[in-house]
């Protein structure tokens, strides 16, 4: 799979008021290919958020490298027309999403980015009525976004991030801050972006569940990588993840509760359609059968 984030030693401190440097993240080395769907998992502290900022040259790392679809951004050599054409194929969509809405009505909000990159009008035209059917807000084009609901407000940012056509989104703790239903609905538009559209799709965040979505998971501890894998290889290890205070998905718990009782459980599960079909196939091998629904 051809790469399309590098990054190689990749450090970061904070400067404390006191002048005092804190290690954020330290010499992280990590490859995502183009068109994954990468989960990345910490606790609060890890440096999640600060490395979703350091591939989008948000922050600039103290040392180390960041290539970008073969070109360092890290490079002194960087042009400004270069970082410009990195940041247009990266996009990010924030926690809050108040904090990534900028103009008074949901179409003009959506066009925003397109204009700034000197996108035709009919095309942008185009673009915004494409990202907004994707995203189910149509008919809310003509809305003013402070009216909406947190959900439909992240619906809007992420529009906005999908009519600048980037070949990279990451998303930085992106329902955090949603309902259940507003949750659902974003991850199902990552899946569909990914799934569907090809895009390459980095999710950070402290949900289990929303991990066991991804091809590959992440897990970041005080600044390094602490496990790498597929979500099966990373939840069939729940005491490395309690050890660091992190958890696992229910149905991957309940399997592993029901394997400890000593009923053999078939295949890894890490999605709730999983589970049910593990226990499913179980309760067959013991000759228990299910009347019709």
């Amino acid at each position: 799979m051809e790469p399309i984030i590098q990054t190689e030693n990749l450090c970061y401190a904070y400067e404390e008021d006191n002048g005092r440097k804190v290690p954020v993240l330290k010499n992280v080395s990590l490859t995502v290919g183009r068109g994954e769907y990468v989960a990345i998992l910490g606790h609060n502290g890890s440096g999640k958020s600060t490395l979703a900022k350091l591939l989008n040259l948000i922050l600039t790392p103290d040392s180390g490298r960041v290539i970008i679809a073969g070109r360092e951004i890290t490079s002194p050599d960087l042009t400004e027309d270069e970082l410009y054409e990195v940041r247009r194929s990266m996009g990010m969509v924030f926690q809050n999403p108040d904090n990534q809405l900028v103009a008074t009505i949901v179409e003009e909000d959506v066009a925003f980015g397109p204009e700034n990159l000197g996108v035709p009008s009919e095309e942008i035209r185009r673009r915004v009525d494409e990202a907004l059917a994707m995203v189910g807000m149509q008919k809310y084009a003509r809305h003013e976004p402070h009216r909406l609901s947190g959900g439909q407000k992240q619906r809007i940012a992420i529009a906005g991030i999908i009519a600048m056509l980037p070949d990279c989104i990451i998303f930085d703790e992106s329902t955090a801050m949603l309902d259940p239903i507003g949750r659902r609905d974003v991850l199902s538009i990552m899946d569909e972006l990914n799934r569907e559209r090809g895009i390459t799709v980095i999710t950070i965040t402290h949900y289990m569940n929303e991990a066991a979505r991804a091809d590959r998971v992440i897990v970041l501890n005080d600044g390094e990588i602490y496990m790498e894998g597929t979500p099966a290889q990373i939840f069939a290890r729940p005491d490395a993840l309690t050890a660091i205070g992190l958890d696992v998905p229910q149905c991957t718990d309940l399997i592993h509760a029901l394997r400890t009782a000593g009923i053999d459980m078939p295949g890894d599960c890490v999605t709730p359609e999983q589970c049910a079909d593990a226990i499913c196939a179980a309760c067959a091998a013991r000759g228990m059968t299910f009347p019709p629904m």
